[in-house]
Formats: structure tokens, C-alpha cells, sequence
């Protein structure tokens, strides 16, 4: 910790209209626009429910070792590092263990924290995956018409509801009560005026799928043989299993469909269809109102563009209000070649796309040191997306600083210089800093903030972000929520056993109120959701843009730069006779703007 605080503190200039008053999501399909997302990973994010705890029985064996006999679940407090009685005796490297971890987050702990949702300001959240699964993160699903077991109030229960139904036929799909709470986690979304959506993973699924199970047992001859990209069926003439299929980049526990030009098979399709009615309108009504707001589609790159069309065509015509984003974003990881994602953008396919282009600007301007790009730069690099992709569609973009497929901004910034999404935890990189941050770099993140809430594009906050949570990639960004009223461990382990310094685990409230603060001053002024954008010459380290929509105005000044700067009112413009500044901090401005160090002024024109 600095003793001096005071030089690192981020600073807010706002002035607001007398006649700003916080709106609600406008009508019409506008919403994707104005909102502030919130993603959640159901089992990290509150565990509601104790009684739904999981058990050996509903973990799927991810490595080739059985599960301990005394695996209990995880302590929500406990240290990420240290290892538990039962993941000592299972006696593999830290990065193995942690799949078999449960800490019991449940949509009714996500229902039980929407009040905290609707303080911080959000008002639209993304689940990860929450059909029903073996693994921690569900994408290897088990079956899309019912909600994981663990996440409802009886899974035993739900699982008996499932051998009285035929998969392939949903006038036998019934209601579990895992699926009641879902439809209860709905309810009280649209109560506080919340979207939600969830995760759609249609290129792939678990070995325990109902279709992929009876292929594995019928071979050629199951019904459900052509589902799937099968490379060779079971000799039964011989000792040895002949049976090979294609998974997801060669991981056999995730087998994917078998596409053609044309995308998946028709009675794929069909029961693809039925899911998304299901989830959509779920008593089959036309008032969508009890339905999930729309689809995040995993690895939307690998499956063929023509399925998303005609999946677009199926959501549209359910709910036209409903919002489709893609996972597009490598084309080329090792080469660190993001897609120009125009194709799935032109109104045909999706509404917008998680934009790791944005996310990859910002790391390499906000928090490299060495390897750190301009202001310049910056900008020309956003005005490329917006070129692509067209300044009106990049509105509706999910604008993300991190997620639970890399390290979180917090150890971006303890680990500078390096690629996105690359060498991003200790097991991947030895050098790799798993500390939380100081309080000169939590200023970098708050200034990061501050441009995420005012630049085209809606923000999507990854969970734990605003309470300080931080973490290296996969599985470190995936540790469970900081909440208030929870005492956690210090951590003071290393994964591979190195010397390292003791970081506090707390619910950090300065940064809450800053996240807070800053979704407050977005949701109050439409102008930083839907306004234009124009960048203004300035040095490196300065960064200047204004917002404007009809006559309204707002300039954004960051210092991304150790020093304080000066800044005249003509440099950018600005009339300073006509505008009337309110400072939180209590200053006042009038010909010479002084910024301190990582700092941002918000300022507003009569």
C-alpha cells in the first residue's frame, strides 16, 4: 500500500443537467444500446442454497483419476491457492485439482444478490452456461432443456424427472424445479427491469449428452449416428473400441455436431428449435415476458453462418426484441489475430458480438508500460472498429475488459506487456504475478473504468470486477465472488510453491462506489450510450474525446500518464462562459483544466 493516496486518486468532473433523470430502458429494440452488463459464472457467484450443494455424483470425472473419497465442497473464504485434505491426497498439480472444485453458487444466490446488482446500477446480465452439466463451467452439456439439478431445490428429484422424459420428444418435457428457480431468477430480473441472457453452446456438448450416450452404446445404429462428427463406429469382431469422433479442437469429452453448407442436420435443428422456444417463451404464450432477453452463442465462429441466420430468424420471430452476441474473437491466436467480425454483424445473424477488440485496445494502451500504444493510436484503433463494423452496430457492442476465458484487468495490470489472452496465469507463464494490486495501479483501473463507461459500446463488467476481485486466466479468473459480509482468507500460497507476498481478500467499497459512481453517470446521460464520437489531437498520454447527441455535449479527459497536465478550455474547444461544472471534489474550474495523474474529468455542456 502508497501512504500517499491522494496523488493517485481518480478525479470525476461532471456537470449535470438540471432535467437529467435516470432512464429506464427505452422501448423498441434499443435497450442493447443503454445497457450495462453484468456476467455472471453461476457457480463462483453466491451459493443460495445449501441443500443443492453438489456431490461426487454430479461431478464428471475431467481427469483420468477418480474422484477422492472424502471431496467435500470448496469453503467459499478459503485461500485460492491452498489446497484442500482432499485435493492433497488426489496428489495431482494445483491446475488439475481445481476442475474437480465446487463452491456451490446457484441462481437462487444470483436471486438473493439482484439488489446488489440493481445498487451498483446494472441493468442487464449474461449467465455462462446453465443447462445441465457435470463440469463447474457447463459447457459440455448434458441436455438443453433443463437447468442444471444443482442449481434448483430438489435435484434428486430432477433427476428422476428426467428418465420419465424422451429427450427427442418435448411434448414429454416437464419442469424441474432447477428450471422453476430459473424461471423465478427471470421473473425477478424483469421486476428490476434486468435482462438476462444466457449462453447458447450449439457446436458442441458432453460426453453424457442423451444423443451422444446412445451412439456410444448402439453405434451405427442409433438414430442419433449422423448427430455427430463420427470418424469411425466399434468393430465388434474385435477386442479393441474403433470408436473415434471429432471434439472440440481434439478434446474428446466435448464431441461436436456434424455440419455441412448448410449448418447442422434438420432434426438438429428441430430440437435446437424447440430449445430456444422453450427458454423463450417458456408457457408457450407469445408474451415473452417470462423468457429469457436473448442468446450469447459460444465459439460462434465454428459453426456455419447459415444456422445462425435461420437462428436469428427463430429468436426474432419469438421476441424481436430479444438481443443475439456472439463469441467471436481468434482467428488466429497464436499470431494474436482477432476477427473482423462484420460478417455475423449485418443484420442477418447478430446484434453484436463480445468485443475482445475493445478489451485488446484498452490492455495495450491503459496497461502495458513498455509496449504501451499512444493515445493516438488508441483511437485509430477503435475507429477501425468502427469502420468495420459501422458506427451504429458498434453501439450495441458488449464492451468487456475481461471474462472467464482470460486473466481479470486487475492482474492484467500486475503483468503488463504481455499479449491478450496469452501466458496468462503461473501455469502458462512462471513469472506471472498472482498479487493483487497496489493502489497507484487500482487508479490505472479506475481510469480504465471511467473509459469503458464513457466510449461507444455497451460495458459488461465481469463478476467480482467491482468489488476487486482479481485473478490470472482460466482457472484463476474463475474465483468465487467477494461479498460484504464474508471473511476470506488472506492468500498466501503460490500454485507452485514460490515465495510471494500476502495479498488481503475484501470487498473492496472504494472501488464498488467508483463502478457505481460512473454506471450512474452513463445510465443518467444517453448522450455516453448513444451519441457520436470524435477524438481531439493530444499527447501520448492524454486521451480526449467528446459525445454528442442532438445539442448535447460531453467531453472526456483522461490522463493516462504518471504526471499532472494543463489544459486550456480552447484546446478542446470548450467555452468555459457556458459551462457550469459541478466537482464532486469540490474544486473549481475555469480557463486552465488541471488533471492529476490517472485521472479522468467528465464534463458536460450547458
Amino acid at each position: 500500500m502508497k501512504k500517499n493516496k491522494t496523488l493517485n486518486i481518480l478525479t470525476i468532473v461532471i456537470l449535470l443537467a438540471t432535467n437529467c433523470k435516470s432512464q429506464e430502458l427505452q422501448k423498441g429494440f434499443s435497450w442493447d444500446k443503454q445497457a450495462v452488463w453484468y456476467q455472471i459464472f453461476p457457480e463462483r457467484f453466491f451459493n443460495g442454497d445449501t441443500a443443492n450443494d453438489p456431490l461426487p455424483i454430479d461431478i464428471i470425472e475431467e481427469r483420468p483419476f477418480s474422484i477422492p473419497s472424502d471431496w467435500k465442497i470448496h469453503p467459499w473464504n478459503s485461500d485460492w491457492y491452498k489446497l484442500q485434505d482432499w485435493e492433497k491426497e488426489y496428489n495431482v498439480p494445483f491446475y488439475w485439482a481445481t476442475s474437480l472444485r465446487r463452491y456451490g453458487g446457484d441462481l437462487q444466490g444470483i436471486i438473493q444478490k439482484l439488489d446488489y446488482l440493481q445498487e451498483l446500477g446494472v441493468n442487464a446480465i449474461y449467465l455462462n452456461p446453465v443447462f445441465e452439466s457435470q463440469s463447474h463451467h457447463k459447457y459440455n452439456a448434458a441436455m438443453y432443456h433443463h437447468i442444471d439439478n444443482n442449481f434448483g431445490t430438489n435435484p434428486e428429484m430432477d433427476r428422476k424427472i428426467w428418465q420419465t422424459e424422451n429427450p427427442i420428444d418435448n411434448t414429454t418435457w416437464k419442469w424441474t424445479s432447477a428450471d422453476s428457480v430459473f424461471l423465478n431468477l427471470i421473473k425477478e430480473c424483469h421486476k428490476r427491469s434486468m435482462k438476462i441472457i444466457i449462453d447458447g453452446v450449439f457446436n458442441h456438448v458432453g460426453k453424457n449428452f442423451w444423443a451422444f450416450e446412445d451412439v456410444v452404446k448402439n453405434q451405427e445404429k442409433s438414430k442419433f449416428a449422423d448427430w455427430f462428427m463420427i470418424k469411425t463406429f466399434d468393430n465388434p469382431a474385435t477386442a479393441e473400441n474403433e470408436f473415434d469422433y471429432q471434439g472440440w479442437y481434439g478434446i474428446k469429452d466435448l464431441p461436436e455436431f456434424y455440419e455441412d453448407e448448410n449448418g447442422f442436420r434438420e432434426d438438429v435443428k428441430k430440437h435446437f428449435h424447440e430449445v430456444v422456444k422453450r427458454w423463450m417463451d417458456p408457457n408457450n404464450d407469445r408474451n415473452t415476458e417470462d423468457g429469457i432477453d436473448g442468446w450469447r452463442l459460444d465459439v460462434a465462429e465454428m459453426v456455419n453462418l447459415n444456422f445462425w441466420r435461420e437462428f436469428r430468424n427463430w429468436v426474432k420471430e419469438i421476441n424481436p426484441e430479444a438481443y443475439i452476441t456472439g463469441e467471436v474473437w481468434w482467428q488466429d491466436w497464436k499470431n494474436d489475430k482477432m476477427f473482423n467480425a462484420a460478417k455475423w454483424l449485418d443484420g442477418k445473424a447478430f446484434d453484436g458480438v463480445m468485443n475482445y477488440r475493445f478489451a485488446r485496445a484498452v490492455k495495450e494502451y491503459f496497461v502495458n508500460e513498455k509496449d504501451k500504444t499512444t493515445s493516438t493510436a488508441f483511437a485509430d484503433t477503435l475507429k477501425k472498429i468502427y469502420a468495420d463494423y459501422g458506427f451504429e452496430k458498434c453501439l450495441s457492442l458488449q464492451n468487456l475488459l475481461d471474462s472467464h476465458d482470460v486473466d481479470r484487468i486487475s492482474s492484467q495490470l500486475n503483468n503488463p506487456d504481455i499479449w491478450y489472452d496469452h501466458e496468462g496465469n503461473p501455469e502458462q507463464n512462471e513469472n506471472y504475478n498472482i498479487e493483487n494490486i497496489d493502489e497507484k495501479k487500482k487508479a490505472r483501473l479506475k481510469l480504465i473504468v471511467a473509459a469503458q463507461m464513457t466510449l461507444p459500446g455497451s460495458p459488461m463488467i465481469y463478476y467480482g470486477d467491482d468489488a476487486g476481485l482479481w485473478g490470472g486466466d482460466d482457472p484463476d479468473c474463475r474465483k468465487p465472488m467477494i461479498w460484504r459480509d464474508v471473511n476470506y482468507e488472506p492468500e498466501t500460497q503460490h500454485p507452485f510453491g514460490k515465495k510471494r507476498n500476502v495479498s488481503v481478500v475484501k470487498f473492496d467499497e472504494d472501488l464498488f462506489q467508483w463502478y457505481k459512481k460512473l454506471i450512474s453517470i452513463r445510465k443518467k446521460n444517453s448522450v455516453l450510450s448513444l451519441g457520436s464520437i470524435e477524438f481531439m489531437p493530444s499527447e501520448p498520454n492524454l486521451l480526449i474525446y467528446k459525445r454528442t447527441l442532438d445539442s448535447d455535449t460531453i467531453y472526456i479527459i483522461i490522463n493516462n500518464d504518471n504526471s499532472p497536465k494543463s489544459i486550456n478550455f480552447n484546446q478542446i474547444n470548450l467555452n468555459s462562459t457556458k459551462v457550469n461544472f459541478d466537482m464532486i471534489i469540490g474544486q473549481k474550474i475555469k480557463n486552465i483544466i488541471k488533471i492529476n495523474s490517472y485521472s479522468a474529468l467528465i464534463l458536460r455542456e450547458n
